[in-house]
């Protein structure tokens, strides 16, 4: 019997294989430890992994003796996650990438955390994130600084920098991610993922470490279009926990995964956001490589129709976002939550530890002097309401399906540098849903032998995820644009 290849290997291969006998839930999380355990801080140190769950085998032995009599407990049955560590486990600590947290364990699970294990899936790691996800190179004091398996050079994006490097580095089978501004797309941007941002309201962030609850969400980082959907079906839902998810009640249209059509280009009419372009030398590549995909897009079926609405993704970031107007008084209310013998219980207490990351002081200061409820945060909100009844009308009038564009406007930044000119920004502060799919890549280097990869956000109305998912899947099954990283080969 030839063994079983984990790398690239996706939820439905392992089920198949499982079923055949030709593979247990042990021998695949061995099989990921290995590769943890040789890349992680070894050969390229990705410096992706803060915490290995103690118990993984245990556990998979424990999913192996139930399938031996029950068969799959679930739809992610014995498939190993990569958690961002800022998802609370009761079983591990969940630090925010903080040494300020170091070692706490919570008393319970995240909502969703606790979703993937009712659907059979295993807790591998917990992932490095940029400290309490307040910016977009993965860098924390828990852990230093993740890099991208496509370059060593550069970041691997972020927040949730640690779970894309993990994910594409083939360190477990899918991931979890949070996002704020471009924290689940960023990462799947940079390291040629799939992620999806759902619309505010259908993932519950209970148990997630805030940073604006007005922005924040939560989901999947996987390799190919159907895991990350059939992680979403997983997490997806209402939670009492989370007032917000109310508005996913009957909104969710069956199963997520019904959408997977390989046909679902034909027909659709979609947006080209054009002022998401950038219009120097420096653009080029990414401009080229998404432009190609666009009309891989058209080709395919679908009617392209090219947008000359003016949209300043810069300015929404710094001027519309809401993200260091709340980030004090919601993180605030996770942390006076915690129980007693947690080390910090506000982010005063924090900045007084001095146990972070100098790279997050400037953002912590300048929340400390901000806050919600102000004039300067209802006049955010209140433009916030008028961009989304901007992108709806404007969706409205051309009679779109969908609207895409570069997540980012030119390569993910050095090791060293600061992300700029994302696009992400748009569907954060609108709260609208967005998928990111592998677009491609730049040219090849010296240090990136591949190129580095580039993503294209393809966006939509609210709980419109079951049109983004036809669209999404569809082109990925006819372009095939995910490669893995050479840095890190089979064992």
């Amino acid at each position: 019997m030839k063994p079983f290849v984990i790398e690239e290997t996706t939820i439905a291969q392992v089920h198949q294989a499982m079923k055949a006998g030709e593979l247990t839930c042990r021998q695949l999380v061995e099989e990921y430890l290995a590769r943890i355990e040789a890349y992680d801080q070894q050969g390229p140190k990705l410096n992706a992994v803060i915490t290995l769950n103690p118990n993984a085998l245990e556990e998979a032995d424990a999913l192996d003796r139930k399938f031996s009599t029950d068969g799959l407990t679930g739809p992610l049955h014995g498939i190993p996650v990569m958690l961002k560590d800022n998802c609370d486990t009761f079983d591990m600590p969940t630090t925010g990438g903080s040494a300020s947290l170091e070692g706490f364990i919570p008393e319970d699970d995240a909502f969703i955390t606790r979703r993937l294990r009712e659907a059979g899936a295993l807790i591998l790691a917990k992932t490095n994130l940029h400290e309490f996800a307040i910016w977009g190179e993965t860098i924390s004091s828990i852990l230093g600084q993740t890099l991208n398996p496509y370059d060593m050079g550069c970041t691997p994006g972020g927040s949730s920098g640690g779970t894309g490097a993990a994910i594409a580095a083939n360190f477990g089978l899918v991931g979890i991610g949070t996002d704020t501004i471009n924290s689940i797309r960023s990462p799947s941007s940079a390291n040629n993922l799939v992620g999806i941002r759902p619309t505010i309201g259908l993932v519950s962030r209970d148990g997630v470490i805030p940073y604006s609850f007005t922005q924040d969400t939560a989901g999947p980082i996987c390799r190919t279009v159907e895991d990350a959907v059939r992680v979403f079906d997983a997490i997806a839902g209402y939670d009492p926990a989370d007032d917000e998810t109310a508005w996913s009640v009957g909104r969710i249209p069956g199963p997520y995964s019904s959408f997977l059509k390989k046909d679902g280009l034909p027909g659709k009419r979609i947006g080209v956001l054009e002022s998401f372009f950038g219009p120097q030398a420096i653009h080029e590549g990414t401009n080229e490589v998404v432009r190609k995909s666009i009309a891989k897009m058209k080709a395919l079926g679908a009617e392209i129709i090219s947008l000359k609405e003016e949209i300043d993704s810069g300015y929404l970031a710094s001027e519309v976002s809401v993200h260091l107007h709340e980030l004090k008084d919601h993180l605030n209310i996770y942390l006076n939550a915690l129980p007693e013998q947690a080390p910090v219980h506000s982010v005063e207490e924090i900045l007084a530890s001095g146990k972070y990351h100098p790279g997050i002081e400037e953002n912590f200061q300048k929340a400390m002097a901000l806050g919600t409820g102000r004039p300067e945060h209802h006049r955010r909100l209140a433009e916030r309401a008028r961009l989304q009844t901007r992108i709806m009308k404007l969706m409205a009038d051309q009679r779109l399906d969908a609207i895409v564009y570069p997540h980012q406007q030119q390569l993910v930044c050095k090791v060293g540098g600061s992300q700029i000119e994302r696009n992400g920004v748009l569907c954060s502060v609108t709260g609208f849903p967005s998928i990111c799919v592998q677009a491609g890549f730049s040219a090849a280097t010296e240090s990136a032998p591949l190129g580095v990869p580039i993503g294209m956000e393809i966006i939509g109305r609210p709980f419109t995820e079951p049109t983004l998912i036809e669209i999404a899947y569809g082109f990925e099954q006819a372009t095939h644009y995910r490669k893995p990283p050479l840095s890190t080969p089979p064992l």
